[in-house]
């Protein structure tokens, strides 16, 4: 069964975000983000560029030639991608076959609308059976 985590109270989202990723990519473990939001997709593509400052994140975009062999994915669609290990999720929505995932990443920012968004997953996934991980940021 697919195993959720949900980071939370995190005071910049995109950032909580692309540290784990980092954290993700030195583990050599590939995932996909799933980003619908266009905006925040162009966000999170910035931010991988630049975090660590000394650093960058090899990504790429869904539709990339090259998303088979990179190891950050970013897409607002999770059909015909190869990666089934950990899916993050950068939407406000449940993401579409997250269930196929090992592991699902969610990262809730301290903003109101991002707060009850996140509270309406954990009830979706609880309601369905899911264990859920919880890991407060803001501590």
């Amino acid at each position: 069964m697919t195993r959720i985590f949900f980071y939370h109270g995190a005071s910049d989202r995109i950032a909580a975000m692309a540290t784990l990723i980092g954290k993700t990519c030195k583990q050599k473990k590939a995932l996909l983000v799933y980003a619908p939001d266009k905006v925040a997709a162009d966000g999170l593509d910035r931010r991988l560029w630049t975090h660590p400052p000394t650093s960058f994140t090899p990504h790429v975009r869904g539709d990339s030639p090259l998303a088979p062999e990179t190891p950050v994915v970013i897409t607002d669609a999770l059909d015909g991608l190869a990666h089934n290990e950990r899916l993050f999720n950068l939407s406000n929505d449940i993401p579409p076959g997250f269930s196929r995932f090992t592991s699902v990443i969610e990262v809730v920012g301290q903003e109101g609308a991002e707060r009850l968004a996140g509270r309406e997953r954990v009830k979706f996934y609880k309601d369905r059976g899911y264990e859920i991980h919880y890991v407060n940021l803001a501590e």
